[in-house]
């Protein structure tokens, strides 16, 4: 039952070339970055990600995307990345843009035994009818766009509506960065961190999690946690200096105070949702 690893190496063993990623955070808080880290520098490469974002230019996933790690990414949101951006503009990228809570919903249907549902979000548009461009040509054309989706009708008390068949998502392998864990698997996530990473591990054959704090079974209040053991197969406990090394994605000020004369800085806001 102790699921303990005593190394990042040891943590991804088995992540080859080709493999597919559910990959959790948001935005920057909550990502497994030394997994991803331990997979950049064992150099494998033609990986399918499936995570809300890409990171950023020097953070995250966005270490794997510099290198051209990445075949493909399943996500909801790009926009802080601009290497994302020109990747998949050049062709380089093949790229599925998927609505947040969709992409929320395909992970844990996956990880429940879920093959799909039917969903409103996207009906009567191209998430629908097919068309997206999910990879361009070198010349800007559409090389390989997203196919159209079974449709249909359902009433639900306010008449008759189409709704999308989504299908669910499983991943070879699960990476996922948890606040508190112990030997045995079970996950605790802090604030903004858990939006994705419970739904991550659920949907991966074999998950793997990083925690920064690690208790001994028995420990950890078993109403606190957030994901049980059972999807968890490997726990790598983080060094203090490797819990600590976070970013901010964003950091804004508000104008000095006239009467204390101090910058309020909402960075500090920030950085607490990313513990």
């Amino acid at each position: 039952m102790d699921k303990v690893v005593s190394s990042p190496a040891a943590a991804i063993e088995g992540i080859g070339d080709g493999a597919s990623l559910a990959v959790g955070g948001f935005g920057l808080c909550g990502i497994p970055s030394v997994l991803i880290g331990a997979i950049h520098d064992a150099g494998t490469t033609d990986l399918e990600v499936i995570s809300n974002n890409c990171g950023v230019d020097d953070w995250g996933l966005g270490i794997l995307l510099a290198d051209k790690r990445i075949r493909r990414m399943v996500s909801s949101y790009v926009g802080e990345n601009k290497e994302f951006a020109r990747q998949y503009l050049q062709g380089e990228l093949e790229v599925e843009l998927t609505p947040q809570g969709t992409l929320a919903e395909r992970l844990r249907a996956g990880g429940a035994g879920i093959p799909g549902f039917y969903t409103i979000t996207g009906s009567g548009t191209q998430i629908a009818e097919g068309g997206l461009p999910w990879r361009y040509a070198a010349d800007g054309s559409v090389a390989v766009s997203s196919p159209p989706k079974e449709t249909k009708s359902f009433d639900l008390g306010d008449g008759p509506r189409d709704y999308v068949l989504e299908r669910s998502i499983i991943a070879d392998f699960g990476l996922v960065r948890a606040w508190k864990g112990d030997r045995h698997g079970n996950l605790v996530f802090r604030e903004s961190a858990r939006n994705f990473n419970p739904l991550a591990a659920m949907a991966g054959r074999v998950t793997v999690a990083e925690v920064e704090e690690l208790y001994d079974p028995g420990q950890l209040d078993p109403d606190a946690i957030h994901l049980p053991g059972i999807y968890v197969q490997r726990v790598l406990p983080l060094t203090p200096e490797q819990a600590a090394d976070k970013r901010i994605e964003r950091r804004t000020t508000r104008p000095a105070d006239p009467v204390t004369d101090r910058t309020t800085d909402r960075a500090t806001d920030n950085q607490d949702r990313q513990s």
